[in-house]
């Protein structure tokens, strides 16, 4: 590591998601598995040109150290809902830093980019080369608060904001208002990273650039197995039940067996082909989690969207 540590330490507090730490789950994990080699491929189609970079909903503060290492950026920001979650993050960013006086470093507690705006004095609000968001689509029980636990990180609350049928359908709400919203603190060649668990059509997926307003492609595409499967492949299979959906997953051998030979580098490209040549393996949210429950090992693929101001 040129910018940060070695080995980092990282403190989380209950609201924030877990990273994946055994290498034995590491590909469990979205940071390493897959935005880390995007960040990578941004940097090489710019190098050194990316300064300034947002995490939106950093919990850990783990994506954002990864921005300051692969792009070098010296300015970084990330927001999250919960101010002790943003005040765990911003110590763990500023302490893994190798050099932190020369970085400037802001955390923002607060909704999406509310936190950044400034109505009275738009011109003064903070622009990015990079914006990065992980946000969750992973539906709130009723009975539950963000508060609890690590639902900050993990659950989807409803919105107010009107949502496009199709989008709320698929349960891309905060993905599609990050999108909405992100153009007025993008600097001119900035662009946004969506890192969406890719559980519904990929059709669906890029309109949602269309639909909010900026120009979007798939530019990778992987698959990986499903996390706390009993959780998420059961909450999605309870959405489908109540007129969600209905939601893609599946069997973790077919989708190995579809990806193989297919690079980082390319799977953007082949995302389409990929989806097409596994459309018979398809399982739904319902059919997933009997399979799960039965011992099955069940697979979703992993969209990264770049999208740009228009």
């Amino acid at each position: 590591p040129v910018h940060v540590k070695e080995k980092l330490g990282i403190a989380v507090v209950d609201n924030a998601y877990l990273p994946q730490t055994k290498d034995e789950n590491i590909s469990e994990d979205w940071l390493a598995f897959v935005s880390v080699p995007t960040f990578k491929k941004i940097e090489s189609e710019r190098p050194g040109e990316i300064k300034s970079f947002l995490s939106v909903g950093t919990g850990s503060g783990l994506d954002v150290l990864a921005g300051a290492e692969v792009f070098g950026a010296k300015r970084l920001a990330f927001t999250d809902l919960q101010e002790k979650v943003v005040k765990a993050a911003a110590k763990n960013v500023e302490r893994n830093l190798l050099k932190p006086d020369e970085v400037e470093v802001n955390g923002y507690t607060g909704d999406l980019f509310a936190p950044l705006r400034n109505k009275e004095d738009p011109a003064s609000q903070p622009r990015f080369d990079v914006i990065y968001e992980n946000l969750p689509n992973v539906p709130l029980a009723e009975d539950k608060e963000v508060e609890d636990s690590r639902n900050s990180g993990h659950y989807l609350e409803k919105r107010k904001e009107r949502i496009p049928k199709e989008v709320h359908a698929a349960m891309l709400d905060l993905h599609f208002l990050a999108l909405q919203q992100a153009s007025e603190f993008l600097e001119e060649k900035g662009v946004v990273l969506s890192l969406i668990g890719g559980r519904v059509p990929l059709d669906t997926i890029v309109n949602l650039g269309t639909q909010a307003g900026v120009n979007s492609e798939i530019i990778k595409y992987k698959w990986k197995v499903q996390s706390e499967p009993e959780d998420v492949i059961g909450g999605y299979a309870k959405q489908e039940e109540e007129g969600y959906g209905p939601f893609i997953f599946y069997r973790s051998a077919d989708l190995k067996k579809a990806f193989e030979g297919v690079s980082f580098e390319e799977s953007g490209e082949k995302a389409h082909d990929i989806e097409k040549s596994i459309e018979d393996k398809r399982l739904t949210a319902t059919e997933a989690f009997k399979l799960w429950k039965s011992g099955e090992s069940i697979g979703h693929t992993v969209v990264v969207l770049k999208s740009s101001a228009i």
